[in-house]
């Protein structure tokens, strides 16, 4: 969809890995995933799919098995990639079972003296998987509960909000599956996006291109 100069790529690169943390998510993996997820969406093939993998635990372990071997791939240089970001070294330290217990530490720390009430422990996992919980809520609602504004796409993708302010415009799946490169999720009067909001200031900015 765009395309940044080396600087700003290894700057959201580094942001990326420090705002995911404990749930980074290897950005070549998971872009190869998402590309075999639309070639093959709701089919077997696909690698998180609702309609063949009925409950949440099925789903979420077939996703980790899959982005797990990718990632082994692309770490044992036994796949390689051209049009996705990479920065071997900060892979490597990401993906490091080490840097994700080191963030657990610093979130729990970070509870320890701001939490200002015991229930607020329960939010504690979802900082912690904050990165897979995005792409779980995606995924799973997305190809499973709202409205189709393209009823002949042949998948079960889903507009699960009409104004999609919790992801950023992602939970319009269906337009999404319908026109994939599109930069703008949105295609109805009440739809907004706001991740194509946020491109457009960088685009403006001249961040991207």
């Amino acid at each position: 969809m765009f395309k940044m100069s080396p600087f700003w790529e290894k700057t959201f690169f580094f942001l990326t890995f420090i705002f995911q943390g404990s749930s980074f998510l290897h950005p070549a993996a998971y872009s190869v995933m998402h590309r075999r997820h639309h070639s093959h969406a709701d089919t077997p093939k696909d690698p998180h799919s609702p309609v063949h993998l009925k409950n949440i635990i099925s789903f979420n372990l077939a996703t980790v098995v899959e982005y797990r071997k990718l990632v082994n791939e692309f770490m044992k240089g036994e796949r390689t990639i051209t049009d996705a970001p990479r920065w071997h070294r900060l892979e490597s330290i990401a993906e490091s079972l080490w840097t994700r217990v080191a963030f657990i530490f610093l979130y729990f720390l970070f509870y320890v003296f701001f939490a200002t009430s015991t229930w607020q422990y329960l939010l504690f996992p979802l900082h912690i998987t904050m990165g897979s919980m995005h792409g779980f809520i995606v995924n799973w609602f997305g190809h499973k509960t709202g409205y189709r504004n393209y009823d002949s796409m042949p998948d079960n993708s889903k507009n699960t909000l009409p104004v999609d302010f919790l992801m950023m415009g992602e939970l319009y799946q269906n337009n999404h599956h319908r026109k994939p490169k599109e930069l703008n999720f949105a295609v109805r009067w009440f739809e907004l996006d706001f991740g194509y909001l946020a491109t457009s200031v960088l685009k403006r900015l001249k961040i991207i291109y």
